[in-house]
């Protein structure tokens, strides 16, 4: 591994070559994506009302005005008011000073090329699945040192599925998010798909982007280790196709009771086929090469691992690995079919909150890459677009803390508030229908025994006798 004087020195010729490429470098981007991505006329109507705004007070177009230079875009509803008033009580979208990390670039590469330093304490358990294959959970058991919170009142503590990005990198953001849910009475736990970060490869098959048959069993077995616990997930970046899937084909039977979404990729399509900027592009895809490459042997008889390893473009990557198989090959249209993250959206019933920039490098610009009318028509999913914060980053000034934890930690607390208050009422209104249901009863029963003395003759044969 090199110095990390030289990987900082690395950087800091990347950022600056960003910076000066930085309009050459997205104006290809976003003409692939305009020449891809088909908005209707009321597509264009949401877009000009995104940029309007809207009141304080009331949802008037979908979007709600939120410090720190943020906006929330739902759909009206209860819920919605609920997580609009925890997200301006929270303190993590208070405005501060602007500071050197408020580039998008830089806030992105922080994110992804920094050391992740020592870290969380994990327990890395291996589940075998159905077909053999192995996929792994890091259970982050320390260290704490800070008193821990209580986040379910009268219960035993949430349990918070993370599942990374989809390139198998365990980054500092997602160790920094673990360690704060520890400390604030959460159970943490990181699911690693098949071949990423350690987890043996054991068979010739690998996770596709949108397959969620894996997080499935792994699911199963967190709800089977805690059955009691409230179950919460947060995915990022490209790995919230994973946690999207799951939620669309489970439905309500999912099992979880919030979700959360950093910087997702919701387009997935037009973003492999309109490409990233070349250094993310030419990033990504080594860190791809690199991971598979201790498995070539074993892909061998799967995939013609020679193209694969000469591949130029992430989607060149995908549909080798994917689609072009020696043993099924299926067309780049039939893997999408399968694969796109929003294909079952309509059947989520669990509330999913999106934090998302409009300076994103990796993601493009959200006229084109976040499909705005879901947020506005489906009451399950809430976006929280900032105007700053870059891929997956967010960050503060020191000691580079991402600001998208606690709003996320605060969201799901509004979340479990809400829906114990509910229960609370429909325990109130059963009670209250019962109660009701026994005084119309018995009512009735008074009608029936209470009659007129003369009619007692006709309405009962029997007459009164004495016995010795």
């Amino acid at each position: 591994m090199p110095p990390w004087g030289a990987v900082l020195a690395l950087l800091l010729v990347v950022f600056a070559m960003l910076s000066l490429l930085g309009p050459w470098l997205w104006r290809p981007w976003k003409r692939a994506v305009g020449e891809r991505t088909r908005l209707g006329a009321s597509d264009q109507d949401n877009d000009e009302e995104l940029d309007a705004g809207g009141p304080a007070d009331q949802f008037s177009d979908g979007r709600e005005p939120l410090p720190g230079g943020c906006s929330l875009i739902c759909k009206p509803s209860a819920l919605a008011q609920c997580l609009l008033r925890a997200l301006r009580r929270s303190t993590a979208l208070e405005p501060g000073q602007r500071s050197w990390l408020s580039g998008p670039h830089l806030q992105t590469l922080c994110h992804f090329v920094l050391p992740v330093g020592s870290g969380p304490e994990l327990a890395r358990e291996y589940l075998q699945l159905t077909d053999d294959g192995l996929v792994a959970l890091d259970w982050v058991v320390g260290p704490c040192a800070r008193s821990r919170r209580v986040t379910n009142a009268g219960g035993l503590p949430a349990v918070l599925l993370v599942i990374p990005n989809a390139w198998g990198r365990l980054t500092r953001n997602v160790l920094g998010l673990c360690l704060l849910a520890l400390e604030r009475g959460y159970y943490p736990v990181i699911f690693h798909r098949r071949g990423h970060h350690g987890c043996p490869l054991v068979s010739p098959r690998l996770q596709p982007f949108g397959d969620p048959s894996d997080l499935k069993e792994a699911v199963t077995y967190i709800r089977f280790r805690h059955p009691a616990a409230p179950l919460f997930a947060v995915s990022e970046g490209s790995g919230s196709a994973l946690l999207l899937s799951y939620l669309g084909e489970c439905g309500s039977s999912s099992y979880m009771t919030g979700a959360a979404c950093i910087s997702p990729v919701l387009r997935c399509r037009e973003w492999f086929e309109a490409g990233l900027p070349w250094p993310y592009e030419r990033g990504f895809l080594l860190h791809q090469k690199i991971s598979l490459s201790r498995y070539a042997t074993a892909l061998e008889d799967t995939v013609d691992t020679s193209k694969l390893f000469k591949s130029r473009s992430l989607r060149e990557f995908e549909e080798t690995l994917f689609c072009h198989t020696k043993s099924f090959p299926i067309s780049w249209d039939t893997y999408w079919d399968h694969n796109d993250p929003l294909r079952d959206v309509d059947e989520a019933a669990v509330p999913v909150l999106c934090i998302c920039s409009a300076d994103d490098p990796v993601c493009g610009p959200p006229e084109h890459t976040l499909p705005t009318e879901l947020f506005r028509s489906n009451p399950y999913f809430f976006l929280l677009l900032s105007s700053h914060g870059g891929h997956c980053g967010f960050l503060r000034q020191e000691p580079l803390t991402a600001w998208s934890h606690e709003v996320i930690l605060e969201s799901f607390r509004a979340l479990t508030e809400f829906f114990r208050m509910e229960e609370r009422l429909k325990g109130l209104s059963r009670r209250r229908a019962s109660f009701l249901g026994g005084r119309r009863r018995w009512a009735t029963l008074q009608k029936r025994e209470v009659s007129p003395s003369s009619n007692l003759g006709e309405t009962f044969s029997w007459k009164r006798s004495y016995t010795r």
